[in-house]
């Protein structure tokens, strides 16, 4: 039974994801494909990913497709009410709501595993450790997972290097269809639109710190610019850095940049990239947020303990006043800002990210008997799919390599 918060919002989240639905193509051609054969029938799936319209619409294309859907966030500040309702409403087992305390999280996350799952899909890999945590004892029935995030790749990654995962897990995330569109431009996008819907402010002629250039932290930084910013990166991987510099943005540690930043977006992976040592250098009225998945990267503990007094300065924004009288804003709580105070990534991006999805878990499910346990790359044929479905959507075509051409390459 579903454990939703506001069932009466059930129309509301149906608009929003008939709307997804007109604007993911590509995932539509897949159910139609596949619709006929219902390659999921008997097999249950538990999904736990940011509980928002585009991935709603996944959920009801797996459905259709057959498979038992299962369904809760990865986020507690990312699950929107009526989407969730909306869900529910269809007969999806959905136990998700916002705002969830951690106890309430965690109960989620295991109700959808207690329904003995075939197959998860996961974002930040939460289930994964539940499952090889306290519910070993559901281990038997997991044929395999996909992971959504690159957060989550890192832990299997792991996980599998000590030898402790128990099943295979497909890294859709390394897929170039996921984290060259998803993550750059994705992220990219999704990150400024909850930076400025919440905040109300000007990016022209500030100074934006970005923390970490990986995918995320190229698209942050490219729209940044777009903007009008003044672009400072730091990173502790000198290629980055220096590919950093070469794309043009200054490049320093964040001891340096954290008295010269405006605004500040972490997108590491990983934690306490601004601390109790960044704190105090921090200008008056500079704004903190964070688009990595856990949220670690800003200390809040530390920068509790060092303001005298904090206060809601609007909505899902809090001021943080420090003894000299300074006063810092963090955005949702520290939690990933994108879905937290916004609508995530562009229906268009995660048409691709979740059609991987889709494909991966039917690879999961036609090839179970042969895959071993240890973290799987996205078989190619999958991302070259998509990627031509994308560009059909898009009314685009491309060249064909000719027979002398293909034996001038050896192929």
């Amino acid at each position: 039974m579903s454990d939703i918060k506001t069932p009466a919002l059930a129309p509301d989240g149906e608009r929003k994801i008939d709307w997804a639905r007109r604007n993911m193509p590509v995932l539509n051609v897949i159910l139609a494909e596949n619709r006929a054969v219902k390659p999921f029938a008997g097999v249950k799936i538990a999904l736990s990913v940011h509980l928002e319209a585009k991935t709603a619409y996944l959920c009801r294309v797996l459905a259709e497709l057959g498979a038992e859907m299962h369904v809760t966030g990865c986020n507690p500040l990312s699950t929107q009410d009526d989407v969730a309702a909306a869900l529910a409403a269809g007969g999806l087992d959905v136990h998700a709501h916002r705002g969830e305390t951690p106890e309430e999280y965690t109960r989620h996350l295991t109700a959808v595993l207690e329904a003995r799952p075939n197959i998860v899909i996961d974002d930040g890999g939460d289930l994964v450790s539940l499952l090889h945590g306290k519910l070993r004892h559901l281990l038997p029935d997991v044929w395999g997972g996909c992971e959504e995030t690159t957060t989550g790749v890192h832990r299997l990654r792991a996980m599998a290097a000590d030898g402790s995962l128990a099943f295979p897990v497909i890294a859709v995330n390394d897929a170039d269809c996921k984290h060259l569109f998803d993550n750059r431009y994705g992220t990219g996008q999704s990150v400024w639109d909850g930076i400025n819907r919440t905040t109300n402010l000007i990016v022209a002629g500030k100074t934006v710190v970005v923390a970490g250039y990986g995918w995320c932290g190229r698209g942050i930084a490219l729209r940044a610019r777009g903007f009008g910013a003044r672009v400072v990166v730091t990173e502790i991987d000198p290629v980055k850095a220096l590919e950093a510099a070469m794309d043009g943005y200054d490049v320093m540690p964040m001891s340096a940049a954290a008295a010269r930043g405006d605004v500040f977006v972490t997108a590491t992976g990983c934690a306490d990239v601004i601390t109790a040592e960044h704190f105090p250098l921090l200008r008056d009225g500079a704004v903190l947020c964070n688009a990595g998945h856990f949220n670690v990267e800003i200390n809040m503990t530390d920068l509790e303990s060092l303001a005298v007094s904090s206060f809601d300065a609007r909505q899902n924004i809090k001021g943080y006043t420090f003894a000299d009288g300074r006063t810092a804003f963090v955005l949702a709580e520290g939690r990933l800002v994108n879905l937290a105070s916004g609508d995530g990534h562009p229906a268009e991006i995660m048409d691709m990210s979740f059609s991987i999805q889709a494909l991966s878990a039917m690879y999961l499910a036609e090839n179970r008997a042969s895959l071993k346990p240890g973290v799987i790359a996205v078989p190619r044929e999958i991302d070259e799919k998509v990627a031509r479905l994308k560009l059909q959507a898009d009314g685009l075509s491309i060249d064909a390599l000719t027979d002398k051409q293909k034996a001038y390459l050896g192929l």
